[in-house]
C-alpha cells in the first residue's frame, strides 16, 4: 500500500517513513495510558439475558423420532440416534464445537424439545473434550456409545 500501512521506507518514492515519529510516539503513549477497549473474562462475568442463546438441551419426552431438527441443522452438530420408535427411546448427540447457535432445531421442532440454556453459555475450552453431550436415558446412552458409530454421518 503506497500510503504506509504495512510499507517500509524504501518501498516509498522518497524513501521516507510512512508515519512520523511523534505521531508514533504520541499514539504508543495514549495506548499506554488508556483504559482497555475489551472487557476482562472470565470474571466478572456479564449478565445473562433472556434471549442469549447458550448451550442447547433436549427434552426427550416430547420428541417423536422425526428427525427434523437433525435435516436442518446447517453446522451439522446434532444426531438423532433412534432405538426403538415405538418405545420412543431416542439417543440424542449435541456436539458445541459445531454448532452455531443459530436456533434453527428450536424453530424446525414441532413438539418444542429444545431450548437454549441461558446461563450456560461460557462453553470455551482448551480441548475438544467435553464438547459433545448424549441426551437420552442413561441405558440407551451406553448402548449407543458401546456400538461403533461413523462421527458425522452425511446428511442428505
Amino acid at each position: 500500500c503506497p500510503s504506509g500501512a504495512g510499507a517500509m521506507a524504501a518501498d516509498l518514492p522518497d524513501g521516507r517513513w510512512p508515519m512520523k515519529l511523534g505521531t508514533l510516539f504520541k499514539d504508543a503513549l495514549h495506548a499506554l495510558f488508556s483504559r482497555a477497549a475489551t472487557e476482562p473474562y472470565p470474571n466478572p462475568q456479564p449478565n445473562e439475558t433472556e434471549r442469549l442463546r447458550g448451550r442447547l438441551m433436549w427434552a426427550p419426552e416430547g420428541c417423536t423420532g422425526c428427525n427434523l431438527c437433525v435435516k436442518d441443522c446447517p453446522a451439522n452438530a446434532i444426531d438423532l440416534f433412534v432405538l426403538d420408535k415405538k418405545a420412543k427411546q431416542f439417543v440424542m448427540r449435541y456436539d458445541v464445537g459445531r454448532c452455531t447457535f443459530c436456533g434453527q432445531c428450536m424453530q424446525s421442532c414441532r413438539f418444542e424439545c429444545w431450548h437454549a440454556a441461558n446461563d450456560d453459555w461460557s462453553l470455551a475450552g482448551t480441548t475438544v473434550d467435553g464438547f459433545t453431550y448424549y441426551y437420552g436415558e442413561e441405558d440407551d446412552v451406553e448402548r449407543v456409545l458401546a456400538e461403533p458409530v461413523e462421527e458425522h454421518p452425511v446428511k442428505v
